[in-house]
């Protein structure tokens, strides 16, 4: 009995070494796998034979990460305090470094994620980080890509989610905003006027060099204010339209002679 125990005992053992032996990695999944402490070969994806005890195996998620980095206290270049969030996507191209040389990829990723934001945040002014997201964006990516490659992992893609101000910052943008639409209105308005003075110029040379024109000009007006309901109408007659009333044939005495 007892030699039938430990047969059957060794028959277990033995099914449960080989059912442990097998593993399955998916097509997004690489496996890191250690003999005896050293790094052996990185397998996978599909069947794969792990020697227990002999070798030990790591899996590694190779899909894209998104990662929130929590709201940071930033001072920009011109001393605004404000916070700020943002988010990264990464993934690891390399699962022997990301295993062997950090001990936790995604918590090293989110901490350098949080210096990096604010260290290159804080080269920048206020305007800069509310208008030119995109350049920052990038400008973040690529520190942030060039420090974790030693690590394996690949940031593709980072994206600034919210700047948030006090209220007192708020309020001095919006003055500024304000403040600005007024100086384009009145930039406006001169630029307006300047362009009616350069056109009132050219038709007041116009008519000095075309006598005639000014006449017409007159004859012009006299027709509008004769609209009017006007009682009274006091309008100078240029001597020059006289002149040349009374220098036409038959115009005067003389003519009529």
């Amino acid at each position: 009995m007892a030699y039938g125990f430990s047969f059957g005992g060794l028959i277990f053992l033995l099914a449960l070494l080989v059912i442990t032996a097998f593993r399955v990695l998916r097509e997004y999944e690489r496996g890191v796998v250690f003999m005896l402490g050293r790094f052996w070969k990185v397998k996978g994806p599909g069947l794969v034979l792990i020697i227990p005890v002999v070798q030990q195996m790591v899996r590694v998620d190779l899909r894209t990460v998104v990662m929130d980095v929590p709201p940071q206290d930033v001072i920009s270049h011109d001393n605004v305090s404000v916070k700020v969030n943002a988010v990264v996507y990464f993934r690891v191209v390399d699962p022997e470094r990301a295993i062997i040389q950090v001990a936790n990829f995604l918590e090293a990723t989110s901490q350098l994620a949080q210096t990096t934001l604010r260290a290159v945040l804080g080269k920048h002014e206020l305007d800069e980080m509310l208008a030119e997201r995109e350049r920052l964006n990038l400008d973040i990516q690529k520190v942030l890509d060039a420090q974790t490659d030693a690590w394996g992992i690949k940031v593709s893609n980072v994206e600034i989610k919210h700047v948030d101000l006090n209220e007192s910052m708020v309020r001095a943008i919006a003055r500024q905003a304000e403040a600005e639409r007024e100086r384009r209105a009145k930039v406006i308005h001169a630029e307006g006027e300047l362009q009616a003075s350069e056109k009132l110029l050219e038709a007041a040379q116009m008519l000095a060099r075309q006598p005639q024109a000014m006449q017409l000009r007159y004859m012009q007006t006299l027709t509008q204010i004769a609209g009017d309901k006007s009682s009274t109408i006091v309008f100078p007659l240029p001597m020059d339209l006289l002149s040349a009333l009374m220098s036409k044939p038959g115009g005067g005495p003389e003519g009529r002679g």
